[in-house]
């Protein structure tokens, strides 16, 4: 098969044959149909983020695909799974970004999305940046006829881990007053499922682009954080005074982070979206004063999976209009090539 090999940070992907991955006892090999290109990856290659493992390794967390093949039944489940679900060839899966070992302490206290032993796809093993990709078949969430095959593939992470930021983390409500700073694609899936929710949101760009989108996918207002002299008094303008219940920070920056930070009322709720590697400043004393919580989110349980495939199957929230990129493996360099200029939303690779 195809796929695009990951040697190292600060080298383009190369394309090679290689040999097509044999599904082992439980696991089932997909055929990708579509795999996101996300800010993750262009971590690891531009910015020498560490993979779990050592290149050469094929990168690609966000996959669709159909089965192309079935192995070995278990004979025993994995623990905390109940039994493998029973796929055949040609059914049609999303793959989850990441997925637990089902026997640490997390793992069967319902948090599987930081298990102790946590595989990432594209990162702890070999990803879907290539025609085929060996899965464990209990980790994998059947996509219904419904939804269109290669956009899904944004089910997989981008779509999943603001359902888990929003709903899990945040804990958002009909009513609730929301502030999401970042508007890429992690951003503007915070935006249309807090919408979806009920709440009222406020969607946080410097590009108007970006706020455009925002507000075709749900955003009741917009503010371009370059244009306002002070972010957090104008918050406060639009939700009544006293700021924000619930802010997400989808950037991970230490400035926009100290933006959501200072967005929320007194006893707000800050969620953590975007990865920084640098310390933001916070002063402890408003955290104790006003009984602000902040909180981290990762990922998304498998669990939810089938939520989010619901909400999108009923057209409460929207996952093509995300897609406005395609490439073909061949051209996944200039895919990140436009993730790096910033331009859409989102981009699919399809192998196949």
């Amino acid at each position: 098969m195809k796929a695009a090999i990951f040697h190292g940070a600060h080298q383009p992907l190369t394309i090679e044959e290689i040999a097509t991955p044999t599904p082992k006892a439980g696991e089932i090999l997909v055929k990708v149909a579509g795999c996101g290109v996300c800010h993750t990856d262009l971590g690891y290659l531009d910015h020498g983020v560490p993979t779990g493992k050592k290149p050469p390794l094929i990168l690609g967390h966000e996959a669709s695909g159909t089965v192309a093949a079935v192995g070995a039944a278990l004979a025993v489940a994995p623990p905390g799974h109940g039994p493998a679900l029973p796929f055949r060839e040609g059914d049609r899966v999303v793959l989850p970004a990441v997925y637990g070992c089902g026997q640490c302490k997390l793992c069967r206290s319902g948090r599987e999305n930081i298990c102790e032993n946590m595989t990432f796809i594209g990162s702890n093993v070999d990803g879907a940046y290539a025609e085929y990709v060996a899965y464990p078949a209990h980790a994998a969430v059947a996509l219904p006829a419904e939804l269109p095959l290669v956009e899904s593939a944004i089910i997989a992470d981008a779509t999943t881990t603001p359902f888990h930021a929003v709903v899990n983390r945040g804990q958002v409500r009909a009513g609730d007053a929301v502030v999401v700073i970042g508007c890429g694609g992690i951003g503007l899936n915070c935006v249309q499922i807090a919408a979806a929710v009920g709440a009222r949101v406020i969607a946080v760009d410097i590009v108007d682009q970006k706020l455009a989108w925002a507000r075709q996918f749900g955003a009741a207002a917009t503010l371009n954080s370059k244009s306002v002299e002070r972010l957090d008094k104008e918050i406060r303008k639009l939700t009544g005074g006293g700021g924000a219940d619930i802010s997400f920070e989808c950037i991970g920056n230490p400035a926009t982070q100290e933006q959501a930070f200072n967005a929320v009322r007194t006893g707000g709720r800050v969620v953590m979206v975007g990865y920084a590697d640098k310390p933001m400043s916070l002063v402890t004393g408003r955290v104790m004063f006003r009984e602000i919580e902040i909180v981290g989110s990762l990922g998304c349980r498998v669990v939810d999976y089938p939520r989010v495939i619901e909400l999108a199957r009923q057209g409460r929230i929207k996952v093509a209009e995300l897609v406005t990129a395609r490439f073909p493996l061949e051209e996944i360099n200039s895919a990140f090539d436009l993730l790096r200029r910033g331009e859409g939303i989102r981009s699919v690779i399809t192998p196949c």
